[in-house]
Parts: C-alpha cells; structure tokens; sequence
C-alpha cells in the first residue's frame, strides 16, 4: 500500500467478530449483535453505514441552510436499516424547526439527497481490492 489508511480495523479478540476500528484520530469497537453471534460490543457494519448517512445528511442540510441564512433549528436525522430478501432498505427521517416557509422546506429535504454518502449508496461506487503479504519478525 502507498499510504496510510484512514480506517483501519483489527480484530479485538473480546468476541467472535469484535473488530477496534480506527478512523484517524477516532476509534470505537464495532461488533455483531448476539443473534448473529457476536456479543454486541458495538455498532454493528449496517448500523455504522446508517450513522454515516445520517451524519452526512445532517451536515449537508446544515451546510445548505447556514449559506442561504436559514435558521434550521433542532435538526434531527434518524436512520432505520432493513433487510428483506437480500434488498437493503434504509429509512431516513429528518426533521427540523425554525421559521421557514414550505418551500424553504421541501428545498432542505430536496439537499438532503444530495449528500455525498446518500450519492454513493444509490449509485455504485469502486472498491479496490489490494493485499498486503504479513512480515516476519
């Protein structure tokens, strides 16, 4: 590899699928529910992608309403994920207050799809495969 990873995840040893995900100078564990076989020590890969939209939406809606000077107040962003025959459903609510008049609305929520996480979950992104051979030490 040419540079340093931004994520990096490493098997705890805690659990089955425990995982320490390192994302920069963030990290959390990440881990399967107990339905599944993990010991729920964490978000489990659904639940993060999920966290993912909803933050990026709620940013993008934040970034948008403080450029045109909308006082967008209480802003919330709930995401719900489902799975039903192999089809990925996710569920976003958002919601927001502030003086803002109907069509100020239906434009922050018509932003909202343009989030750059929303983008790459409809569309179809690119992920590269490389591997790296461990050392002996």
């Amino acid at each position: 590899m040419t540079s340093t990873p931004h994520v990096r995840v490493v098997e705890t040893g805690e659990s089955r699928y425990a995982n320490h995900v390192t994302m920069g100078s963030h990290s959390l564990i990440s881990d399967e529910p107990e339905r599944l076989g993990g010991d729920n020590l964490g978000p489990n890969p659904f639940d993060l992608l999920g966290a993912a939209l909803a933050a990026c939406t709620s940013m993008t809606i934040r970034m948008y309403a403080e450029r045109k000077g909308w006082d967008v107040q209480n802003l919330t962003v709930s995401v719900d994920h489902q799975r039903d025959r192999g089809h990925d459903t996710f569920t976003r609510i958002i919601s927001f207050d502030g003086p803002l008049g109907e069509e100020e609305r239906e434009r922050l929520i018509d932003v909202s799809h343009r989030c750059p996480v929303h983008r790459v979950m409809e569309g179809s992104a690119t992920i590269l495969t490389e591997t790296e051979m461990p050392t002996n030490s």
